[in-house]
């Protein structure tokens, strides 16, 4: 068996599949929390068919898909958009700590650095 066919099976054959990203439309790399993202956000079906470059025939069987699984579909819905808050709250934290340690603490420091880095591009240390 391909790698391909482990990790992704068909949950709606034809419509939706299970991939290593989640629920996916078949055929497509577009997962369904992208489509239920920008449906929460107001965006219309049809805009969105076109934003997503999808066929109107796809996009008619995830919205069908999407209500006929909605309970299911909102609970793992829900862990993605916490999981994905949770990432970004890990990355702004490092990104602010990495901010921290690279910016000078006063101009002495900024001469200092400066000057090592000056030595670093000769190749001097």
């Amino acid at each position: 068996m391909a790698t391909a066919e482990i990790l992704e099976t068909l949950v709606a054959p034809g419509v939706v599949r299970r991939s290593d990203r989640g629920l996916c439309v078949a055929g497509k790399r577009v997962t369904l929390y992208l489509i239920m993202d920008y449906l929460k956000a107001g965006w219309p079906p049809r805009l969105l068919r076109h934003q997503l470059l999808l066929s109107e025939e796809e996009m008619n069987q995830v919205m069908s898909y999407l209500d006929s699984h909605r309970a299911e579909f909102e609970s793992e819905y829900q862990q993605v958009v916490q999981y994905n808050e949770e990432l970004e709250r890990h990355y702004r934290e490092q990104e602010r700590e990495l901010r921290k340690i690279s910016q000078p603490k006063d101009a002495r420091e900024a001469v200092i650095v400066a000057r090592l880095t000056a030595l670093r591009q000769a190749g001097k240390l």
